[in-house]
């Protein structure tokens, strides 16, 4: 009996213990798969271009764009389904995240621009 009653208060103690533990749960972002296009074909280089082209790659965590490849000095613009940009900024140097602002939501066609070269891909906020 005396035995029970041990076991009975170690369980006791370790449910009470586990009562005081936090379970934190993350959400993995949200890969966006880009594609590549020219933003301005008629600017006199025909579209050459001799070397290979690196695609970033960034992904989307609620409104976080997360850069896992730099796009420093890049512009990256939101457009709607009626092609109106709808924001535009020009991502700094250094910069890993960059917030979206909170009051959009729908599908959007993201694209980040360097240079002549356009790379998009598709969002839901």
């Amino acid at each position: 009996m005396i035995m029970t009653n041990k076991s009975f208060l170690i369980i006791m103690c370790l449910t009470a213990m586990l009562s005081f533990t936090s379970v934190e749960v993350y959400a993995d972002p949200e890969g966006i798969v880009l594609q590549v296009g020219y933003e301005d074909p008629d600017d006199g280089d025909e579209g050459l271009n001799r070397s290979p082209i690196l695609v970033p790659e960034i992904s989307l965590d609620g409104y976080s764009v997360i850069f896992d490849t730099p796009c420093d000095g890049c512009t990256l613009r939101l457009v709607d389904a009626n092609d109106n940009v709808v924001y535009s900024t020009v991502i700094p140097t250094g910069t890993t995240s960059l917030v979206l602002p909170s009051s959009l939501s729908g599908e959007y066609k993201i694209e980040i621009i360097q240079d002549n070269l356009c790379f998009y891909g598709f969002i839901s906020l």
